[in-house]
């Protein structure tokens, strides 16, 4: 697994190394039951503090696309097999929408404002 951060960027290393996993399951090259490297290697590749990788781990545990247990590691979860399929669909969405002449941010507003009906909420 490629985990990518830019020092230079505003956004947190933490926030960076998350966004990064989830690109890495939504492009379906992070499987469900597969490891995510162990936080001291990823810390030690991109030179930050283990716990800062620790922390974007959690991130994703509380998103709900890994587990993280004791001993075993952080594992992608069910869930991102599902964000792999949606993110499959928003691209076919996007493509269809440009072959219209939708521009992105009129997609955007569409999904964004779509109907109650249409959405599903969660019930808690």
């Amino acid at each position: 697994m490629l985990i990518r951060v830019d020092p230079s960027s505003e956004r947190a290393i933490y926030e960076q190394i998350a966004d990064s996993v989830r690109a890495e399951i939504a492009a379906g090259l992070a499987r469900p039951g597969e490891s995510l490297p162990p936080a001291r290697e990823v810390a030690r590749g991109l030179d930050v503090n283990q716990h800062t990788v620790l922390r974007a781990y959690q991130l994703l545990r509380d998103e709900g696309l890994v587990d993280l247990r004791r001993g075993r590691g952080a594992v992608v979860t069910p869930t991102a097999g599902s964000l792999a399929e949606l993110h499959r669909e928003a691209q076919a969405l996007a493509a269809r929408a440009a072959s219209l002449g939708v521009a992105p941010a009129t997609l955007a507003a569409l999904i964004a404002g779509a109907p109650p009906a249409v959405r599903k909420e969660a019930s808690a």
